[in-house]
């Protein structure tokens, strides 16, 4: 497991359920209405905090600068564990610096349609699937905080629990739970400053910084299944696709300079993601077929189909990502 994985994705939950106060009404409320209200929130939230992710008896920690204007949103997150690096990251333009290689990534990173800008469509079915229950009020990171669990209604997704500031509605701690309730992973601010004095353009000045670095592009190219010559007829309960790209991944030996590439396929129920990848099969790092877990939520699951290796990767049980993996046939 890539403990720092995690915490990018528990930054972005974060961020994303940002909201209004709203526990009196959540046991009235549908699943996607407390959620879009928490979202449309989001864009008028500032903070600065120190972020901690356990996960599968590993911990990652950052120090997170956000501010949001209108459309507009801007996040710094600086490691302080693991390989040094600061992260920063303007709507969907994302540059990563690493001070100790001198190198600098820049990449693209779409919501593909994924929560929160699931819940503007009106086919999300996220409530179909998941059930919210409140459970009181706690204290995190010094803060009043409501508590709400989102429960799956089947086996084939984990379930949340959600810590909600009371003042703000900015979501300050989240458990990914199995489904007897134990907590496989958790994110969750230790320190937190509301409406911090978090200036845009200083950050932007900051990401814009990159002398003395080489800068590297890692976009993805976008692409179809269909038009990789793959499909999956029945797909999964809920699980919808979100975009589907490919990447170069190495030099196939022999093969005059020609370039390997990976397909990634992602799926989405509105909160849980899975990812299939298909790449060229290689005996020689292609060896165990099979479910495998990561530590914390993730799994993954690997099958050898003729001349490919499918990989499925994401925080849900076993179960679901051997259906992606098993589902998934090439074309004829």
């Amino acid at each position: 497991m890539k403990p720092w994985r995690h915490l990018l994705w528990g930054s972005w939950l974060a961020l994303a359920l940002c909201g209004l106060p709203w526990i009196v009404h959540a046991e009235e409320a549908p699943v996607n209405a407390w959620l879009m209200r928490l979202h449309e929130a989001s864009r008028h939230r500032t903070y600065t905090g120190t972020f901690v992710v356990s996960a599968g008896g590993q911990m990652a920690s950052a120090r997170i600068w956000h501010v949001c204007d209108g459309a507009q949103q801007m996040e710094r997150v600086e490691s302080l564990s693991g390989t040094p690096r600061s992260t920063f990251r303007r709507n969907d333009q994302v540059l990563t610096f690493f001070p100790e290689s001198r190198v600098a990534v820049a990449e693209t990173r779409e919501s593909l349609g994924l929560f929160p800008n699931l819940l503007k469509s009106q086919d999300s079915t996220i409530e179909e699937f998941y059930q919210l229950k409140p459970l009181g009020v706690e204290r995190v990171a010094g803060l009043d905080a409501d508590v709400v669990q989102l429960q799956p209604k089947d086996n084939l997704r984990y379930g949340y629990r959600v810590w909600s500031e009371k003042r703000s509605g900015l979501v300050v701690q989240l458990q990914t739970l199995d489904p007897d309730g134990k907590v496989l992973e958790q994110s969750a601010f230790s320190e937190l400053q509301l409406d911090a004095p978090v200036s845009m353009g200083k950050l932007a000045q900051m990401m814009a910084h990159t002398d003395g670095y080489r800068l590297e592009r890692r976009d993805l190219q976008k692409t179809t299944a269909k038009a990789q010559g793959w499909d999956m007829p029945k797909g999964v309960a809920g699980f919808k696709p979100m975009g589907c790209y490919t990447r170069p991944v190495a030099l196939l030996a022999g093969a005059s300079g020609r370039a390997d590439q990976t397909m990634q396929w992602m799926f989405s129920d509105g909160l849980a993601t899975v990812s299939l990848f298909v790449e060229a099969f290689d005996a020689r790092r292609h060896i165990r077929e099979g479910a495998t877990e990561l530590g914390g939520a993730t799994r993954t699951f690997t099958r050898h189909v003729g001349a490919w290796w499918i990989t499925a990767v994401g925080e849900v049980p076993a179960a679901t990502l051997s259906a992606f993996a098993l589902g998934l046939e090439r074309k004829k």
